[in-house]
């Protein structure tokens, strides 16, 4: 599967944004999806997970109740709403794909490329 992610910017802090990533080929619907992230000078981080029906999905503790991931398997796209933005969360954020069940952070093969999010203070 192939990725294609977008809708980082600027925002401020305290504000709101979504990023989408377009996922072509017809394994999308068979794929547990995640979404990474990557500050400067940092390693990659994990940010949630979200199973093939999207029922199910998995947020690293920073984000948790401020991130909401979906997906539309219909339209091979998965979301993340991000919500009360902190400068913290600054960060190129990529989306990831895996053929695993598992939400959690191992495991991603198909990465996509970043998206920048910047959070003014």
């Amino acid at each position: 599967v192939q990725l294609q992610a977008s809708g980082g910017g600027l925002v401020q802090a305290g504000g709101s944004l979504r990023l989408s990533c377009a996922a072509s080929g017809r394994t999308f619907s068979s794929a547990t999806m995640g979404w990474f992230r990557q500050a400067p000078g940092k390693e990659r981080e994990f940010v949630v997970g979200i199973s093939r029906s999207g029922i199910t999905t998995y947020y690293t503790d920073s984000v948790r109740g401020r991130f909401t991931a979906s997906r539309d398997n219909a339209k091979n796209t998965v979301y993340l709403q991000m919500n009360s933005l902190k400068p913290e969360d600054t960060a190129v954020y990529y989306c990831a794909a895996k053929p695993s069940l598992a939400v959690g952070p191992q495991g991603f093969n198909s990465w996509g490329q970043g998206t920048q999010l910047t959070v003014s203070s």
